[in-house]
C-alpha cells in the first residue's frame, strides 16, 4: 500500500522530529527555523526554560521542544496581540537579565499539540498569554521580528484573497533572494540545464524551493531545508513522468522511479506552465530512448489481452487521469465491487454478490435516485444530481484515519470527526453509500492491496466514543472475512473475478469515459457539480483574488472528477469462456450477441498450444531457402494444403507454380499484360484465383493447367481478394468491396463458375486491402486515403469508420480471436482497433513502412520497406528482433496454420522460405 508505505518510511527517517508540515494550516508555508529557548514565567520562582526550535510560518509561530514530553506550541498569527523584541520597550523589558536574542509574543489563543508525543486532537488554550523565545543567534532577532510583523499584517487582512496575495509576495521575494546551492550537485562535472522556482507537493501541503535539472539529475532544494537539504532524483532511474493538473491549473509534474508503484518519487508544482513544460521536456528527452511512453489505449490493449490485472489497469488509468497519492483532492479512485457484507461465505460465482458496475454509486438505490432525479429536473442551471462527490480529501482520510491521523487533524483544524461518523464498519459504510442522502463515495486503492493496517487501530488512537458507548477501535469486518488480511485477499479476488472482468469496462465508462460528461452522463445519472470537472472554471479569467481563493478552496475540498480518457464506449475484457455471470443490462451486449465471434477452440487444444509455442519462439525464425522466380515484385503467395506447391503472383503479370520438392517452376501463366495483385487457392486445391490490375479476377484450374473462368466485376484494378465458405470478397480501386456467391465450375455441366453479387460495400476512395474475421461476419477494409472501415457483412453496413493512417492502408488483419484489428500504412504506423467498440486503442510508429504482416494478437511479424523481417511486441510498442531478408520491400507474406513456417515475396523478385528453429 503505497500511501501507508510512504508514511511509514517518513516516520522512520524523521522519527526524532515531531514537527511536520501537517501542523500548518492548509495553504500555509513554512519559511525558516531558529534554535531557541522557550521561557515560561520569566523571573519568577517557577521559571522554566525549554530548549527547542522556533518555526516561522506564513500564518503561525510554532515552537517544537526537544523534550518529547512537552507539547508543540502553535500560535496563530491572527491571534497575536503583540510581537516584539526587548529593545522595542526597554522600560518594561521582561529580559532585564540575559536579554540577548529575546522575542516576546503575546496572544489570545494557543494550540498545544502532541503532548507526551501522543497524536491526538489539539488542545486549545484561550486567554491572554505571553511567550518568550530566546534565539541562540541574537543577531537574527530583528529580522525574525520584522518577518513576523509582515506575516501578522497579512493574517489580519479581512479577505482571504488579500491574505493569500500578500503571503505570496513575501514568498516570491524570499525565493528571488536565494538560488539553488550548486555545492549540492552530486558531481562537480554536472552540466546545469535549467533552474527555476517550484513547490514540492505532498498530501495537504506544499513546500517552496528551487528546482535544478542537470545532465544526470533532477534536484529540489526546499527554501526551509525541510525535511532534508536537497531531494535528488537520478534521471537514469526515472521510469514514468506525468504532467499534472494541480489546483485546476496545468502546473504539476510527477516523477516515478518505479513502474507500478502508486506513489511517486517527487511531485512538483511550478509557478508557470512554461517552467513545468521545460522540465518535463528535459526529463522526457533523457528517458525517451529507454522507456516506451504508455497511453491509456496501450494499457487497454494489455488489459484486454490479460497481460495486466484489473487492479493494475485501474492504477494506470488513475495515473493518466491526473489522480495522485500526493493530491488528496485527486486521489486514485477505485470502485465498490462487493455488495454482500452480511453472508458468512462470499460466493464470487453469484452475480448478486457484486455491485452493478454500470451505474454510479448514486444510482444504485432506485428510491434515492428517483428523489435526486426529481430535484435535478426542478433545479435551475447549472444542474447537478449529486451535492457531493465520489472522491474528496475528506473521503480519502475517512478511510485512512487510523494510519494517517495527522492528515485528518490537518484537514479538520486539529480535530477528528465525530465518532459516529468515523469509518467504523464496512457494512455500515456500504449501507450509507446506498441509502445516505449525500453519501456517494467510491473506494480507494488500499482496499485492493496487501497492507491491512488502515483497518486496524494499531496506533491506539483515541478516536472517540460512539453513541452506544463503544470506543472507536478497529474497523468492523463482514462475517465472510476472518480478519483484515483475509478481507483484503477476498476483495482482491473479487476485483479479479470473471464477473468484474466482464463488467469493469462499464464502470470505466462512468468514471474515465464517455459517460462522464454531456448527454451520456445525464442518461447514466452521473452528473456532478460543474466545478468538479476539468475546464469547469477558468481561474485565470477571475480577476477578484478573494473570489478566486474561495472558489479554489471550494473545489479542492469538494473533490474533482478525473480527467476524461475515453470519449467512446470502452471495450470489454477478453475473458476465457466461462458460464456468463452477466446481469441484464441495456448497456452491454453479450459475446454471443456481438457481431464479434471469439475463437471457439479450447485453450487445452494441442493445435492451440503448438501455435502459442511457435509465436513465443518467432524470433528464432531462420531463412531456409530463397529463389528468384519473377521478373517484377511478388504481390501474392498461396500454398496447397500439403505444402508441396507454392503459387505466386507478380507485377510482371504472371501466376507461377513453384514446386518445393523439385525446387523448380512448374507452371507460368499470364492472363493479361497487367500486374496481378493477389492470389488464393480454393478448398480442395483444384483452383487458384488471381486478382488483376486489369479489373478482372481470373480462375485457373490446377488439374487442367488452364484458365477456367473470368469474373469481370469491377471498373478499376482489383487490389485484394478473399474466399470464405463459398463466397468471394473482392476489393478494388473503383472504391468498392463486392461480395459474390460463387459455385465452382466442377459442380456444373458447363464447367464454368456461376457468380451472384450478394452485396456491394461502397467507399469514397480506392480500397487497397481487406480481411475477414474468423466467423466471416465482419469485414475490414483499408483505403488509399488511410481510412479503415469495419463492416457487418450480413447487413452490408458500416459498424465503424476510422481515419487511421495518413496515406494508403497497406495491410489489415483481425487477431485470431477477432477482438482486434491491426492495420499498417504508408505513414509507418501500426494501429490497433477494438472491433466491438471501434476504438483506436494502440498506435506504434516504425522507422519505415511495414507492407505486410502476420500477428497473433500480441506479437507481430512484419515485412518492411527495406526488406527486413521485424518482430514486434505490440503491447510494449517496440521491436524485439530484426531479421535480414530481402534486398527490396517485403510485398507479401504467407504463414502456415501451425505458425512455424513462413514464405515471403519481395520487391527483389524473390521468394524466401523461413522456418522456426527451436
Amino acid at each position: 500500500m503505497a500511501f501507508i508505505r510512504r508514511r511509514r518510511l517518513e516516520r522512520e527517517l524523521y522519527s526524532k522530529e515531531r514537527f511536520s508540515l501537517l501542523l500548518l494550516n492548509l495553504e500555509e508555508y513554512y519559511f525558516e527555523q531558529h534554535t531557541a529557548n522557550h521561557i515560561i514565567n520569566k523571573d519568577c520562582k517557577d521559571e522554566r526554560k525549554f530548549r527547542g526550535s522556533l518555526k516561522v510560518c506564513s500564518k503561525s509561530i510554532i515552537f517544537e521542544p526537544d523534550d518529547n514530553i512537552q507539547p508543540i506550541i502553535k500560535i496563530p498569527l491572527r491571534d497575536c496581540i503583540s510581537i516584539k523584541a526587548p529593545e522595542d520597550n526597554e522600560a518594561n523589558n521582561p529580559f532585564r537579565r540575559n536579554t540577548s536574542g529575546g522575542i516576546s509574543v503575546v496572544c489570545s489563543q494557543v494550540f498545544l499539540i502532541k503532548e507526551r508525543n501522543v497524536i491526538a486532537p489539539y488542545k486549545t488554550v484561550r486567554g491572554r498569554t505571553e511567550h518568550l523565545f530566546q534565539l541562540d543567534i541574537a543577531g537574527k532577532v530583528g529580522d525574525v521580528v520584522q518577518t513576523l510583523h509582515q506575516l501578522y499584517r497579512a493574517s489580519c487582512l479581512d479577505k482571504m484573497g488579500d491574505q493569500a496575495a500578500m503571503i505570496t509576495a513575501i514568498l516570491q521575494s524570499r525565493l528571488a533572494r536565494t538560488s539553488f546551492d550548486k555545492n549540492r550537485f552530486q558531481s562537480i562535472s554536472e552540466t546545469l540545464h535549467m533552474e527555476c522556482k517550484a513547490e514540492m507537493v505532498t498530501p495537504l501541503v506544499t513546500n517552496p524551493g528551487h528546482v535544478c535539472v542537470t545532465g544526470a539529475n533532477l534536484y529540489f532544494q526546499p527554501l526551509n531545508g525541510y525535511p532534508k537539504p536537497v531531494v535528488q532524483i537520478t534521471l537514469q532511474n526515472v521510469r514514468r513522468i506525468y504532467k499534472r493538473r494541480h489546483g485546476l491549473m496545468p502546473l504539476g509534474l510527477e516523477v516515478f522511479c518505479t513502474e507500478n508503484d502508486l506513489c511517486s518519487d517527487i511531485y512538483l508544482k511550478f509557478y508557470n506552465y512554461q517552467d513545468r513544460d521545460e522540465v518535463y521536456f528535459l526529463i522526457a528527452t533523457y528517458i525517451e530512448n529507454h522507456i516506451a511512453e504508455h497511453t491509456a489505449e496501450s494499457y487497454m490493449l494489455q488489459w484486454q489481452r490479460g497481460h495486466i490485472s484489473n487492479y493494475q489497469y485501474l492504477l494506470h488509468l488513475n495515473n493518466l487521469a491526473d489522480r495522485s497519492c500526493n493530491d488528496l483532492s485527486q486521489y486514485p479512485v477505485f470502485p465498490w465491487i462487493i455488495a454482500d457484507y452480511s453472508s458468512s461465505v462470499l460466493d464470487l460465482t453469484k452475480p448478486e454478490t457484486f455491485r452493478d458496475l454500470s451505474k454510479p454509486v448514486g444510482a444504485l438505490n432506485k428510491e434515492r435516485l428517483d428523489r435526486l432525479v426529481t430535484r435535478y429536473q426542478e433545479m435551475p442551471e447549472p444542474k447537478f444530481m449529486y451535492g457531493s462527490h465520489y472522491s474528496s480529501p475528506g473521503y480519502v482520510l475517512f478511510y485512512l484515519v487510523r494510519v494517517a491521523p495527522e492528515y485528518m487533524l490537518c484537514l479538520q483544524n486539529g480535530k477528528f470527526d465525530h465518532a459516529d461518523r468515523m469509518f467504523n464498519s464496512i457494512a455500515e459504510t456500504w449501507k450509507n453509500c446506498l441509502d445516505g442522502a449525500t453519501d456517494f463515495k467510491e473506494l480507494i486503492p488500499e482496499f485492493y492491496e496487501n497492507d491491512s493496517s488502515f483497518l486496524v487501530n494499531s496506533l491506539k488512537l483515541d478516536l472517540g466514543k460512539r453513541q452506544g458507548g463503544k470506543m472507536v477501535e478497529d474497523v468492523e469486518l463482514p462475517p465472510w472475512a476472518s480478519g483484515p488480511d483475509d478481507f483484503l485477499r477476498k476483495s482482491q479476488e473479487a476485483l479479479e473475478s470473471p464477473y468484474v472482468s466482464e463488467h469493469l469496462h462499464e464502470w470505466i465508462d462512468i468514471i474515465f469515459g464517455y459517460k462522464q460528461k454531456g448527454s451520456e452522463a445525464v442518461a447514466a445519472h452521473n452528473v456532478f457539480h460543474p466545478l468538479t470537472y476539468e475546464g469547469g472554471v477558468d481561474l485565470n479569467s477571475i480577476m477578484d483574488p478573494n473570489e478566486k481563493v474561495a472558489l479554489l478552496t471550494q473545489i479542492l475540498e469538494f473533490g474533482q472528477t478525473p480527467k476524461q480518457l475515453f470519449t467512446t464506449p470502452h471495450p470489454r475484457r477478453i475473458t476465457p469462456k466461462l458460464k456468463s455471470l452477466s446481469r441484464t443490462s441495456s448497456h452491454s451486449i453479450s459475446i454471443t450477441e456481438s457481431p464479434v465471434s471469439p475463437n471457439e477452440e479450447s485453450f487445452e487444444d494441442l493445435t492451440e498450444e503448438s501455435i502459442t509455442l511457435a509465436w513465443n519462439n518467432i524470433a528464432k525464425l531462420k531463412l531456409d531457402k530463397q529463389y528468384k522466380i519473377h521478373k517484377e515484385a511478388i504481390t501474392g503467395i498461396a500454398v496447397t494444403c500439403n505444402g508441396s506447391s507454392v503459387f505466386t503472383t507478380s507485377q510482371d503479370s504472371t501466376l507461377k507454380m513453384f514446386s518445393k520438392e523439385s525446387k523448380t517452376i512448374q507452371r507460368s501463366v499470364s492472363f493479361s499484360n497487367m500486374a496481378l495483385s493477389s492470389c488464393l487457392i480454393l478448398p480442395g486445391d483444384t483452383t487458384v484465383i488471381s486478382s488483376s490490375w486489369d479489373n478482372h479476377i481470373y480462375f485457373y484450374s490446377i488439374a487442367f493447367g488452364r484458365q477456367q473462368d473470368i469474373l469481370m466485376g469491377h471498373d478499376d484494378a482489383v487490389s485484394k481478394i478473399c474466399w470464405r465458405d463459398g463466397r468471394l470478397y473482392s476489393a478494388s480501386w473503383d472504391s468498392t468491396v463486392k461480395v459474390w456467391h460463387c459455385v465452382p465450375g466442377e459442380t456444373l455441366s458447363n464447367k464454368k463458375h456461376h457468380f451472384e453479387l450478394l452485396a456491394e460495400l461502397e467507399h469514397d476512395v480506392s480500397v487497397n486491402t481487406i480481411d475477414l474475421n474468423a466467423a466471416n461476419t465482419i469485414l475490414a477494409s483499408g483505403t488509399k486515403e488511410g481510412t479503415v472501415s469495419v463492416w457487418d457483412v450480413s447487413t452490408a453496413t458500416v459498424l465503424h469508420q476510422l481515419p487511421c493512417h495518413s496515406g494508403t492502408v497497406l495491410h489489415s488483419a483481425f487477431s485470431p480471436d477477432s477482438r482486434h484489428l491491426l492495420s499498417t500504412g504508408e505513414d509507418c504506423c501500426f494501429k490497433v482497433i477494438d472491433v466491438q467498440t471501434g476504438m483506436l486503442i494502440s498506435s506504434v510508429t516504425a522507422e519505415e513502412p511495414q507492407r505486410c504482416f502476420k500477428w497473433d494478437g500480441n506479437t507481430i511479424l512484419s515485412g518492411s520497406q527495406s526488406g527486413e523481417l521485424l518482430i514486434w511486441d505490440i503491447l510494449g510498442g517496440k521491436v524485439i528482433e530484426r531479421i535480414k531478408g530481402h534486398t527490396g520491400a517485403v510485398m507479401s507474406m504467407w504463414m502456415n496454420e501451425q505458425c512455424n513456417s513462413v514464405i515471403t515475396g519481395g520487391e527483389d523478385k524473390q521468394i524466401m522460405f523461413w522456418k522456426l528453429q527451436y
